[in-house]
């Protein structure tokens, strides 16, 4: 993509309506348009990004063997009548009458929907275990939404729900989510670690919060500092092998890590002193074990292998989506704009082209364009007729990775600049050797 053919509407002054950084910087990138109280249009940039996190959330669900599908955004109210939970929701949820003054509302979670779907297809214990997701749109009416993406009232959201035939079975997907989630969160970039929570308005007896360390967040977490140097890497999971799946858990499980709501002070005070951390937390994601919370009041039942009915036993599990474009930037920026991990970036590269309309540097800038899009990368070309510093402050603010600076003299010694947006160390090298390089680091990506 050339940035003269982009739609990209960068800020220079921060807005007065964002409180924390990541609101300001999608706003000042030309990520987000407001268009109502929690409610955002994604412009290209952002969009980009969202994509990208969606197709890692999408690539570990189908890894763990999780089978997508899509749900639509307005429900029945009667199926929330059958388990008990419309009157009980609150005023989160939109309540809206369709013409023929059926009651609906606007989905904040699927439960309900996914129990009736099952229900209608399934009847035997042969047909289990079964995990079913979708990546949908929810609503969730926010007496006071803010922060941006990080508390909107429209989201995006990754929930999934299995049924099992006991209970046993049921928490190995418990524990199998909690793997594919570690993968998936680290694939992004994250350390997002698994804190003991409150199930709130879902229900049920197990429950782990995915919290991402950070000054704006809403959570106050109580941990011991050790658990952030765990990591999965590029450890290969066998996810029916219940042994292996509940041993990663266990590890990252054991050093204690809470929400102050389930924070037990004894607890606590049992870590050695210089691992006893206390700062606050965004939450990124959860996993929830309700047995038949739903499935009792529903009547979703399968014939065990003794000719029995019984209702299966049922978990839950999400993943905010969208709020984790804000939870990386929070976690990855400096006072110059954001900063990407390769795995999410918009664009790959930056390449800037430092005098525009030179011969020389023009032909250096496409041919560099065509070898990236070659090598299966998207870069994004700032062929504007802009200063350099302009350019420069364009792609901090937008915060790709990597940037290849191409000018007059550097070609006369046949190199160009290829820069980290992290460290911000740049070294020399020929145009292909710097294609070679990005490509190599993307490799790991994938």
């Amino acid at each position: 993509m050339r940035l003269s053919r982009y739609f990209l509407p960068v800020l220079k002054e921060n807005p007065s309506e964002a409180q924390i950084v990541s609101h300001r910087l999608m706003l000042r990138a030309g990520m987000i348009r407001q268009q109502a109280a929690g409610i955002y249009s994604w412009l290209p940039l952002g969009y980009k990004v969202l994509k990208r996190i969606e197709q890692i959330v999408h690539e570990e669900q189908v890894r763990a063997g999780h089978i997508p599908l899509l749900m639509p955004t307005l429900q029945p109210a009667d199926l929330w009548r059958e388990s008990g939970r419309y009157d009980a929701y609150g005023a989160e949820m939109l309540r809206i009458k369709d013409r023929h003054e059926r009651d609906m509302l606007y989905g904040p979670t699927n439960e309900e929907m996914i129990t009736d779907i099952f229900r209608s297809h399934v009847g035997s214990y042969k047909d289990l275990p079964l995990t079913l997701y979708h990546i949908q749109w929810k609503f969730r009416d926010e007496v006071r939404p803010r922060f941006g993406v990080m508390r909107g009232r429209e989201f995006l959201m990754k929930d999934g729900y299995n049924f099992d035939i006991d209970k046993p079975s049921a928490l190995h997907a418990y524990n199998r989510h909690m793997v594919s989630y570690l993968r998936t969160y680290e694939r992004m970039g994250l350390t997002a670690i698994p804190m003991r929570a409150d199930s709130g308005p879902i229900g049920g007896d197990d429950t782990h919060e995915f919290l991402v360390l950070a000054q704006t967040g809403e959570s106050e977490v109580f941990y011991d500092d050790r658990v952030t140097q765990l990591k999965l890497g590029d450890r290969q999971v066998d996810y029916d092998n219940w042994d292996e799946v509940a041993g990663v858990c266990k590890e990252f499980t054991t050093l204690y890590a809470r929400t102050d709501e389930t924070h037990d002070e004894a607890k606590f005070a049992e870590i050695p002193e210089e691992h006893r951390k206390v700062g606050r937390g965004i939450e990124v994601g959860q996993i929830f074990f309700f047995g038949t919370k739903y499935s009792e009041p529903m009547g979703a039942v399968v014939v065990n292998d003794k000719g029995e009915r019984v209702p299966v036993q049922m978990g839950s599990h999400g993943i905010g989506v969208s709020r984790l474009l804000g939870a990386i930037i929070e976690a990855s920026h400096d006072d110059k704009g954001i900063i990407w991990p390769e795995g999410v970036t918009p664009f790959h590269a930056g390449i800037v082209n430092l005098k525009q309309g030179d011969g020389a540097a023009d032909a250096a800038c496409d041919a560099l364009y065509k070898a990236l899009v070659g090598a299966g990368l998207d870069p994004l070309y700032d062929d504007r007729n802009e200063r350099a510093g302009a350019k420069f402050a364009t792609m901090d603010l937008i915060g790709l990775p990597w940037r290849i600076t191409v000018g007059p003299r550097g070609l006369e010694k046949g190199v160009v600049e290829l820069t980290s947006r992290r460290t911000g160390e740049s070294e020399e090298l020929a145009p292909e050797a710097a294609v070679a390089r990005l490509v190599e680091i993307y490799a790991a990506h994938r």
